[in-house]
């Protein structure tokens, strides 16, 4: 029977780079996933400083062939725009695949055991029990995304569920207009537009209600129609649902999640990766002092301020008045999104904001008559 420190169910980002923190306290590790590398998932591919800062953590430095730059964020709607630069760092985007494709090669590099195509069947006793022979483990990580059944295992499901919506992804060969991920904005939903690459970037679109095909939203963002207007489609598409969703308890014995199968943001707040590669690192150090609670404790330090900022933006996607109003703030006094951006990404704390920044905003949002007709009829 083979014998190691840690096993990780699940070989997407979220496990490889639990599998590259643990290996760097000195562990041994398996990794198991049902497929095979390079693994593919519909997300925005947008890493914001402090996810590119946490990756660079692990050992992976994106390089400019293979990555997009992008210095901030450009909200859009109805010929109008509104930007802001990080005030620290830079970000960038790079294909879903590309990521992969380093983590894995990081991890080998270590000495990451890998087990592809591989099925977990059941975990019992420091036992992992999977299609081939068994492995006696210490520790076991559940990185096995939001459908999770390592979660399901250990009766961890109990929490709630903040929000789900349907996103399709695709990329276009077109040279990236400018170093700004943007964010277009219209009633039925947003489409992200990230820069992966010198001549390419990812569009995603994500709404509430289902719709056909990304080039049949585009009629929602004319801005960004015309951008992309004449540009080859360099991939087909590829659909997923996001889901914003926080749960009681992310360890249970021996046992810890990460990842999606920790819990989860909106894909509109961008930084459900920057959270796994986070979790990652807090992760290992609980490992290497023997104690998951401390594990349990930092999972929701860093989750708190992505789950305040997501709910904080789906509100402007479900109450077009908010969202102008707020855009008009923006317009008004460009520094409250910056500071917004400087929480968003980690560079300062919630309380930058203070009475003049979001308390304010907010009160000024819920006192605009439309958005209180809505709350009223809820």
């Amino acid at each position: 029977m083979q014998v190691t420190d840690v096993f990780v169910c699940g070989g997407g980002p979220a496990g490889l780079a639990a599998a590259i923190a643990a290996r760097l306290e000195g562990f041994d590790v398996v990794v198991a996933d049902c497929f095979k590398p390079p693994i593919d998932k519909a997300c925005g591919e947008g890493l914001m400083p402090d996810g590119l800062a946490a990756l660079a953590a692990l050992g992976v430095f994106p390089s400019d062939e293979e990555s997009g730059l992008f210095c901030g964020i450009r909200f859009v709607e109805a010929g109008r725009s509104v930007e802001a630069r990080f005030s620290q760092g830079e970000g960038r985007g790079l294909r879903r695949t590309t990521l992969h494709e380093m983590l894995h090669r990081r991890a080998s590099e270590l000495g990451v055991t890998f087990r592809w195509s591989t099925q977990v069947l059941d975990v019992k006793d420091g036992v992992v029990r999977t299609g081939h022979e068994p492995i006696r483990t210490k520790w076991v990580i559940g990185a096995d995304g939001i459908h999770s059944r390592t979660r399901e295992r250990l009766g961890l499901g109990k929490g709630r569920r903040l929000s789900r919506r349907i996103g399709l992804r695709q990329h276009f060969k077109v040279r990236p207009w400018d170093k700004f991920m943007e964010i277009h904005w219209s009633d039925r939903g947003q489409a992200y537009v990230t820069p992966v690459g010198p001549e390419a970037v990812c569009v995603v679109v994500v709404g509430r209600d289902r719709f056909r095909s990304v080039d049949a939203s585009l009629a929602w963002f004319p801005e960004l129609a015309e951008r992309l207007q004449g540009a080859e489609v360099e991939s087909s598409q590829r659909g997923a649902v996001t889901e914003g969703r926080i749960y009681d308890r992310v360890t249970s014995g021996c046992t810890a999640l990460v990842g999606d199968a920790s819990g989860s943001v909106d894909a509109i707040a961008g930084q459900g990766l920057a959270l796994s590669f986070l979790q990652a690192r807090e992760l290992a150090t609980a490992l290497s002092r023997g104690n998951l609670n401390l594990y349990q404790q930092a999972h929701r330090r860093i989750n708190r301020v992505p789950i305040f900022m997501s709910r904080s933006m789906l509100l402007l996607d479900r109450f077009a008045a908010a969202r102008h109003w707020m855009q008009k703030a923006f317009y008004r006094d460009p520094r409250v999104f910056e500071q917004m951006l400087s929480v968003h990404v980690g560079i300062a704390p919630l309380t930058i904001l203070g009475s003049s920044g979001i308390l304010s905003l907010g009160l000024q949002i819920l006192a605009t008559q439309e958005v209180w007709d809505c709350v009223q009829s809820l």
